[in-house]
């Protein structure tokens, strides 16, 4: 494709985006798009600052539509070490809930809230793939292992579930700890 520029590149985009059923990694946007994926990430933050629900996860940018059906969301609290984010998230996944993020408190930034963006345990493991390829750290190594995950799943049952799986793994950091 031929080199776009400016607000016609951001509008090709935000539609490739809004028609894309898949994640799309800034790599992949950069060469469709005929520019560097820094020059993506400049639009990305652009469409944001204009209240266009982008959203950057491990997997690339999701343009996120509304859903045909509601899900609820609850945030809960677990511990564990680093070693262990993998088996955390199977077990999320497994239960049936989608992983939306992590969040730690900083004591100088506030809470620190990053994407994750999991359904199922291909993504997980695509997500674990990109943690070990880019080396990065995990939040949680911040504050020893204590951090927030928003799940959602389309009933209370499915999230009770994926509570109870936590507790019984040894992952939802409770009350009496």
């Amino acid at each position: 494709m031929t080199k776009l520029y400016g607000e016609q590149r951001r509008q090709i985009l935000l539609e490739k985006l809004k028609t894309s059923s898949e994640p799309l990694t800034g790599g992949e946007l950069a060469h469709f798009a005929g520019v560097s994926r820094q020059v993506i990430v400049s639009d990305m933050t652009l469409l944001k600052a204009r209240n266009e629900p982008i959203i950057a996860t491990s997997q690339g940018y999701l343009y996120m539509r509304e859903r045909g059906t509601e899900t609820i969301s609850r945030r809960i609290a677990c511990r564990h070490q680093p070693e262990d984010t993998e088996r955390e998230l199977k077990i999320l996944v497994a239960a049936g809930v989608t992983v939306k993020d992590v969040s730690v408190e900083h004591p100088v930034y506030g809470e620190l809230t990053a994407g994750i963006h999991v359904s199922n345990a291909a993504e997980v493991e695509a997500f674990m793939q990109r943690v070990r390829e880019t080396g990065a750290s995990y939040l949680l190594e911040l504050t020893d292992g204590t951090h927030l995950h928003t799940i959602t799943a389309p009933n209370v049952a499915m999230l009770q579930g994926a509570i109870a799986a936590m507790r019984e793994h040894g992952f939802l950091l409770e009350d009496n700890e």
